[in-house]
């Protein structure tokens, strides 16, 4: 059963743009939820991050630029989706989905991450579209001084955090147990859900997390977040490029006029309410919302990202001193390029571990420091058509693979199951563990993890020296 278009907030509009999410006004009667809400307002003529995904990366023949573009967006998108099993029920394990697009794009009904599946195997499924680009994540010290809570840059993740009090508050009625609730998301959703994890005020609105190809648990995370004082700036330099005096001058400018700042404003914020110190810092002091995590990232996770800017010999050494500094000698060690395929091939493996790989790495030694139960994976299938691109185990993940699809083949559909069920365990028992599947060791101190590949087997991590040079540039002590 699917119910779709459900509010969780007051529009954001007039008044409210850029103002912690309102409650609802109630209604009488029955109100009909049968159709999917706008999405979030956002750029429609590049949607990069999504649409390289569905394009480049698989698989459905639906989905293309054009397409993207005719989607409707609005302010008006405080919505969520329940997918809840058939029939009547009550006390089922609950998983909420935050989608990614790097707080700038996305919506909650693509195709590869719909709930039907998880609803088949005895979970409520629930995702929601929340505040993107200047519209969530406009920091401006008026806007602090306006707000009772003194907030300001995280109006996207106050979203998220209004989702799950509803979902505490109303998934009972769908049979959903609000005390059961795994949180998980994708890419900037992951990013999102690390952030939560040491929330204040997500505290107590889910048990368990998973994340898929991004954290914000590193000393210093490479995208998606920032502090304060730079938020500010940033927001002062939005406002002098339209001539807005006030923020209520700002509030005046039509959203389809404001939406192309999407890559000037999409960064959470700490800003000493949603997010009172770095997840780093809170982790290091023992303080963490969730009670278990499972998380991994993909083999080739750079590939939507450098498509246009692939490396050679001849620019590779510029590159590794760029990004490295005075650790560039021991990255060119470990990655002695002598051709210009060597040169392509490291430094993807190179950015995406920077950007990506090494976030879990952190994250796991954060939870190990803390007690939590971990358990990480490493998404590696190749079918020679479609590749362990950003995002490319999503369609995986959720069952959602076509059946009439030419793209992939038996191993693919086996693997799709076996992920299917792990993470349904996981969402209804803490384990991903059960009968008929490979064994996933717990990711303790010997950094175990599961490949989802040609095979389903546990591995070692294999970055380790690559890490190793991004904790001493961080300053990361055990």
């Amino acid at each position: 059963e699917v119910f779709t278009g459900i509010p969780y907030a007051a529009p954001p509009v007039g008044e409210l743009r850029w103002r912690e999410p309102q409650d609802v006004t109630p209604w009488d009667g029955v109100r009909v939820c049968d159709h999917f809400a706008p999405m979030s307002m956002q750029p429609t003529n590049l949607p990069i991050y999504d649409s390289l995904a569905q394009i480049i990366g698989y698989h459905d023949y639906k989905i293309s630029l054009k397409d993207n573009s005719r989607a409707p967006v609005s302010e008006d998108a405080l919505y969520l989706n329940v997918f809840k099993p058939a029939g009547a029920a009550e006390g089922l394990p609950v998983y909420v989905y935050v989608h990614g697009g790097s707080l700038q794009t996305g919506q909650p009904w693509y195709g590869d991450y719909r709930g039907e599946n998880l609803a088949r195997e005895g979970a409520v499924y629930v995702n929601f579209a929340y505040r993107l680009g200047v519209f969530g994540y406009l920091a401006d010290s008026e806007l602090a001084e306006e707000s009772p809570n003194g907030t300001t840059g995280n109006y996207g993740l106050l979203d998220q955090i209004k989702a799950l009090e509803w979902v505490r508050d109303n998934i009972a009625a769908f049979g959903g147990d609000p005390d059961n609730v795994t949180l998980a998301g994708e890419s900037a959703g992951a990013a999102s859900v690390s952030a939560l994890c040491t929330s204040p005020l997500a505290a107590g609105l889910f048990r368990r997390v998973l994340l898929e190809s991004s954290t914000v648990a590193s000393i210093e995370p490479p995208h998606s977040f920032r502090l304060l004082d730079e938020a500010l700036a940033s927001g002062s330099e939005l406002k002098a490029r339209y001539g807005a005096a006030t923020i209520g001058e700002l509030r005046a400018i039509p959203a389809e006029k404001l939406v192309g700042e999407a890559a000037t404003q999409h960064h959470m914020t700490v800003d000493g309410y949603a997010l009172t110190e770095t997840p780093y810092e809170s982790y290091r002091r023992g303080v963490h919302n969730e009670q278990a995590i499972l998380h991994g990232y993909n083999s080739r996770e750079s590939g939507p990202f450098i498509l246009f800017s692939q490396a050679s010999l001849k620019d590779y050494e510029q590159r590794i001193e760029r990004f490295f500094g005075e650790h560039a000698d021991e990255v060119l060690a470990l990655y002695p390029a002598s051709t210009d395929a060597e040169a392509k091939a490291y430094w993807a493996e190179i950015y995406g571990a920077i950007f990506f790989d090494y976030s879990h790495y952190c994250l796991n030694r954060l939870a190990v420091e803390n007690g939590i139960p971990v358990w990480e994976y490493y998404f590696s299938r190749d079918n020679g058509r479609l590749g362990p691109w950003h995002s490319g185990e999503m369609i995986y993940c959720y069952g959602n693979i076509p059946a009439d699809s030419k793209l992939f083949d038996a191993r693919d559909r086996e693997l799709s199951g076996q992920i299917l069920r792990y993470f349904a365990n996981y969402t209804k028992t803490g384990d991903p563990n059960g009968d008929g599947l490979p064994a996933w060791e717990e990711n303790g101190s010997s950094s175990r993890l599961m490949e989802f590949g040609d095979e389903t087997k546990m591995i070692d991590e294999r970055e380790h020296a690559l890490f190793a040079v991004l904790d001493a540039m961080q300053g990361w002590t055990d």
